[in-house]
């Protein structure tokens, strides 16, 4: 890496993965199951927040208990992976990936997917050795992302947290790139409304190119 470089941490739902209509599709059909009204993409990025048991509350006025959470999830899950393998790539990229890994720039890819789960996705999109390391969620699913964050920091060797530039879709990611001393800039084509990204006081863009060149600036 070049000394001014920055290392890209990659968010996958909703960043790298054009994912969020797949996502209100399973929504509402896991709400359909669990006895919840429908809801708008609109009105799902108004609302959404990580850990998603905030979501529910949102929802529904009141914490879901931890059975219903558990219902909660299991039925979510169901309906968007009977879906995923639909989903394509965030316009751009694949090439915006390739561009940086050729430019001798590296990336590495942060989930909150089930790691079992996010593995086979990446590869069927053949994108995964443009990283240099790539994990998804371990435990829990009601967690947000700043334990994972540091632990995927720490597989990270010799990458110092001030070179590293988080790039994502949820206000959780910036939280996660402030516990680790690292910058965040955060893409409208997801899951929040810009409004509720621009909330956590880092750079909003509305593409992953802009979101490039603004993590270079940040580095």
């Amino acid at each position: 890496m070049g000394k001014h470089t920055a290392h890209l941490v990659w968010d996958w739902n909703g960043t790298l993965l054009d994912d969020i209509h797949t996502i209100i599709e399973a929504t509402n059909a896991s709400f359909a199951e669990i006895g919840l009204a429908s809801i708008t993409l609109e009105r799902y990025r108004e609302l959404y927040c990580v850990p998603v048991p905030l979501f529910y509350e949102r929802l529904m006025g009141r914490l879901p208990t931890d059975d219903e959470w558990a219902v909660m999830d299991a039925v979510f899950h169901k309906h968007y992976w009977q879906r995923a393998d639909a989903c394509v790539l965030t316009a751009g990229a694949a090439e915006l990936l390739a561009e940086r890994q050729e430019a001798g720039r590296t990336q590495s890819l942060l989930s909150l997917a089930p790691h079992e789960q996010l593995i086979p996705i990446v590869r069927r999109h053949g994108i995964e050795a443009r990283f240099v390391r790539v994990d998804g969620r371990i435990g829990a699913s009601h967690t947000g992302k700043t334990e994972h964050m540091v632990r995927h920091l720490a597989a990270l060797e010799g990458v110092p947290p001030e070179r590293i530039v988080v790039v994502g879709d949820a206000v959780d990611d910036a939280v996660a790139a402030a516990h680790v001393g690292a910058k965040a800039v955060l893409y409208t084509g997801g899951s929040h409304s810009r409004a509720s990204l621009e909330s956590a006081g880092v750079p909003v863009v509305d593409s992953l190119a802009e979101a490039v060149t603004v993590a270079e600036e940040l580095a």
